[in-house]
């Protein structure tokens, strides 16, 4: 049933996308230069970089990400994240994948988004009795509220799909920060 919502969550907004962005081609579907840069100036580009250093302990992200513009109200947009992250003598675990968020602004102060996130996890835990492997997919559907100033929205998001049990993060609750030029 999870993925069966999820699936059809990701198809929506697929589908969305694809009939916005044909909204835009000519009936014989070419596009002339200028409405070719029509369509780049709606595009922002942004995203994270994630680094924690400590104590025998390394956290290294890198999630870059594109937006599109359809207007000042609604925006979607696409990313990619990679994660590496490391606590000496315990465990060590690559993390990638990909997500899609959807963007909305009522009034130019406030950002709402809805994010769908899907990770795989491939962790080695390590110990004095030898080593175990912990792979899996982790799915994220982030529901989030902001106060946005020019290119930087501050707020908080829940993971509605949280699992205490398998999970990336360990809280359902979390802050954010995004940037987008």
């Amino acid at each position: 049933m999870k993925y069966a919502v999820k699936l059809t969550i990701f198809s929506f907004f697929l589908s969305a996308f694809f009939y916005s962005e044909n909204a835009f081609c000519q009936e014989n579907n070419s596009l002339s230069q200028n409405q070719k840069s029509e369509f780049w100036s709606k595009v922002r580009f942004g995203g994270g970089i994630g680094l924690a250093i400590g104590n025998n302990y390394t956290d290294i992200t890198l999630a870059p990400g594109a937006i599109y513009d359809f207007n000042q109200y609604i925006s979607l947009g696409f990313g990619v994240q990679g994660s590496y992250v490391k606590q000496k003598n315990f465990f060590e675990s690559y993390i990638y994948g990909a997500s899609m968020i959807v963007l909305g602004n009522p009034i130019p102060e406030i950002q709402l988004s809805a994010e769908l996130e899907q990770l795989r996890v491939n962790t080695t835990y390590k110990d004095n009795f030898g080593s175990l492997k912990d792979n899996f997919w982790n799915t994220g559907l982030f529901l989030g509220a902001g106060y946005q100033t020019n290119n930087v929205t501050i707020g908080l998001r829940y993971n509605v799909l949280h699992n205490d049990n398998r999970n990336v993060y360990s809280e359902a609750w979390m802050p954010f920060v995004r940037v987008y030029f």
